[in-house]
């Protein structure tokens, strides 16, 4: 019975095998999220476990670390600093990850809408704004064509209320 539902010894050696592999294979794919990350790192450890290995929590913590994208460098390093290691747990880390991406991810909003408004802008001034002459280049301000300006007491467009005929 107990082999026919463990497995033999040699079998269970060929499945760690292929486990350790895996775990030092595992890597952050580009673009995917601390969450999925060591959804898969936990989920190889599970596996490992249920063959009889054993792990320590701290060669997971090293190897998490170890195996971020370049983007994580400065976050690894404060958290190098700033705790022991071996002591650390994967729910910390884990946590401090998840912050940290979290704000790296509200910068890139931010910039992505800077740049959407920059370029909505640069497209406007290519194409000879009616709000603007010119040809869009420089830091100057360039004169506003009268052909939107309305009067602010009769309401008519084409001249400020100063110059208004009326």
């Amino acid at each position: 019975m107990k082999q026919k539902y463990q497995g033999s010894t040699k079998v269970k050696r060929a499945q760690l095998q292929v486990l350790r592999r895996e775990f030092e294979i595992l890597t952050v794919k580009e673009g995917e999220k601390v969450d999925s990350y060591l959804g898969r790192t936990l989920s190889t450890l599970n596996k490992m476990k249920l063959n009889g290995e054993t792990i320590e929590p701290n060669t997971v913590v090293i190897k998490v670390l170890r195996s971020l994208t370049p983007k994580f460098n400065y976050v690894v390093c404060s958290i190098e600093d700033s705790n022991d290691l071996s002591t650390l747990s994967i729910d910390e880390l884990h946590g401090s990850l998840l912050v940290q991406e979290q704000r790296m991810q509200g910068y890139h909003e931010d910039d992505h809408m800077l740049k959407v408004a920059y370029e909505d802008r640069a497209d406007k001034s290519k194409g000879q704004s009616a709000f603007r002459g010119g040809n869009g280049r420089g830091r100057g301000r360039q004169p506003l064509g009268k052909e939107i300006i309305e009067c602010f007491k009769y309401h008519r467009l084409g001249h400020f209320r100063y110059e208004c005929p009326d």
